[in-house]
């Protein structure tokens, strides 16, 4: 290796590591004047620049897991997924479904009476 190829790498290495070289020169600078809060207040901000995503991850993944309701359509037994407190629209029957307190139930106007009906076996009159 020749000196001026050391010379060269040298050179390099340094230009790729100025523009970190001025930011510790600017922050030790600002800490020997007395500036010690305002190096402190900039890391701090940097920091929670890179925690604020990962906690708004786990935090709405948290919230997406305790209010996402998978549940049978109470009319055509079909699975639905919604979020709790909300109204949706079946898939297979389009009937409209609210989930409340994680139970999916079909949405009836106010003085609507649901009824289910049952089936009774007919029966002729000469076998009674």
């Amino acid at each position: 290796m020749t000196f001026k190829t050391l010379q060269l790498n040298l050179s390099h290495l340094l230009s790729s590591l100025r523009p970190w070289l001025t930011l510790f020169i600017v922050f030790w600078l600002l800490g020997s004047l007395g500036l010690g809060w305002l190096v402190n207040s900039f890391l701090i901000l940097v920091g929670l620049l890179f925690l604020a995503p990962i906690i708004l991850f786990f935090g709405f993944r948290w919230w997406l897991q305790s209010n996402l309701i998978n549940d049978r359509c109470p009319v055509c037994d079909n699975e639905v997924t919604g979020l709790n407190n909300t109204q949706l629209q079946c898939n297979n029957c389009g009937e409209q479904l609210f989930i409340q307190d994680k139970e999916i139930q079909r949405f009836t106007p106010e003085g609507t009476i649901d009824v289910n009906a049952i089936e009774v076996p007919s029966q002729s009159l000469e076998e009674s």
